[in-house]
């Protein structure tokens, strides 16, 4: 069972103290208030999970304090405490958004099913919001597939972070799997039953971003006509993912760090403090490093992001997993769009073994849709493939994939007459990979 932060309102001491001791003894936080008014100055203060409120008492009614909560916090989940001769208001104020009631005297084990029953439906609404706001922008990855030694690596870091609570920074083109990786590491982690959270800090204004992060309170700005949580909120007891952190202001910058070091944050126009326990990933496509040298990165973020990182390798540096995850989105369109696709000839997979992919596996992706989509038999063509290139036909013509790539380096060294460096930037491989290919290849400059 988990515990919940709760306040108890009510003006009779020993009940108060009674539903204290029984709360308390599950490991839940207790605060108490002896009237209407001085739980409204409480919840000023600070935000409570659950609140336990009786609903006649001397000044402000039990029904008066719920819908001043009500409008200002919806989220917390009220619990009214009433006598036989008040089921009907008690009634009411579920009408009014009350969560439940319990009537005296009651069984401080049925008190206890109603708050395990609160706190599990608190958590799902939780996983409920995100999935809503979130998996409208996932990726359409459903994997991490890969059997190149880039890849190995990866898989073996992601094994190895996934067991500690350490912040991750993970770096890498775009469209590389960044999100995909960070997902394998919460779904291998202590927090996989958590929710995984994730915002694209670069798809947002500053002044969207800070309400889409801490969220905001009713009337705190023009169009706030409702409370709304954030996704720091959201990604209590799970993992938060930062992708594109370097496109975030350096007063974004702050605020993040501030809250990456206490763990404790405001919404916007709010006044109560909000704790928050979550793991934090981040990913950036930028050189950090560099943004730090043109002061638009802070280094003290980059120290606190920085505690574990790796890079997710390009696609031309593992050009051997293209046919593995090139027939991985084959067989998923195929079936998304009903129809009978099967294969994917010789000569559309030397298309794509030529090709640099500059939009790494999410273009590849897109490729094979796309070929998908227009195509007409049961295996895809090269001329159903966007990259198609009607020169690269001349070359890939009966060939192997390695007669392919040796005929493509020769052609790009004869091009740069013979100049290693020059050569291996056109490639986009480094020179050490290049001289690799050259003698494994066996090719020769012509004297």
């Amino acid at each position: 069972m988990g515990t919940a932060k709760i306040l108890i309102v009510d003006d009779e001491l020993i009940m108060r103290e009674s539903l204290a001791g029984w709360l308390e003894r599950d490991g839940h936080q207790i605060d108490k208030a002896a009237s209407g008014e001085e739980a409204l100055e409480m919840l000023e203060k600070t935000r409570y999970d659950i609140l336990l409120l009786d609903i006649k008492m001397d000044g402000m009614s039990g029904l008066d304090v719920l819908k001043l909560v009500h409008e200002n916090d919806p989220d917390v989940a009220v619990v009214m405490i009433t006598a036989y001769g008040s089921v009907s208001t008690a009634i009411e104020a579920m009408k009014n958004g009350a969560f439940d009631y319990l009537m005296k005297p009651f069984d401080p084990n049925e008190l206890g099913l109603l708050i395990e029953k609160i706190i599990d439906r608190q958590a799902q609404d939780r996983e409920t919001l995100f999935l809503k706001e979130e998996y409208r922008e996932r990726t359409r990855f459903e994997s991490m597939l890969g059997q190149s030694r880039a890849m190995q690596e990866v898989f073996r870091l992601i094994e190895d972070v996934a067991s500690t609570d350490s912040t991750v920074l993970i770096t890498g083109e775009t469209g590389t799997g960044k999100g995909l990786a960070a997902k394998a590491i919460h779904s291998k982690s202590p927090r996989c039953d958590g929710p995984f959270v994730a915002i694209n800090c670069g798809a947002f204004p500053e002044h969207l971003l800070e309400s889409e992060l801490f969220g905001h309170q009713k009337g705190a700005f023009t169009d706030a006509k409702a409370s709304k949580k954030g996704r720091l909120e959201l990604a209590h007891g799970g993992t938060l993912f930062l992708d594109e952190i370097g496109e975030i202001s350096m007063r974004m910058q702050i605020d993040l760090l501030r809250v990456m070091e206490d763990r404790v944050f405001y919404r916007v126009g709010g006044t109560q403090p909000i704790e928050a326990d979550f793991r934090v990933i981040a990913a950036t496509n930028k050189d950090l490093a560099q943004a730090i040298r043109d002061r638009t990165f802070r280094q003290d973020l980059f120290y606190r992001l920085n505690v574990i990182s790796f890079v997710m390798p390009p696609l031309r540096d593992r050009k051997e997993d293209i046919p593995i995850l090139a027939e991985h989105f084959l067989h998923r369109f195929s079936q998304e769009s009903n129809k009978n696709i099967d294969k994917i000839s010789r000569e559309a997979m030397d298309e794509m073994m030529l090709y640099e992919w500059p939009g790494n596996v999410r273009e590849l992706e897109n490729a094979i849709e796309r070929a998908v989509v227009v195509g007409k038999g049961r295996t895809v063509q090269p001329q159903d493939l966007p990259i198609f290139s009607p020169e690269h036909r001349t070359i890939a013509a009966a060939r192997s994939l390695q007669e392919v790539e040796k005929a493509h380096i020769l052609t790009i060294l004869e091009e740069s007459d013979w100049n290693i460096k020059k050569s291996a930037d056109i490639l986009r491989i480094d020179r050490s990979t290049l001289y690799s290919k050259i003698k494994r290849y066996g090719i020769r400059r012509p004297d």
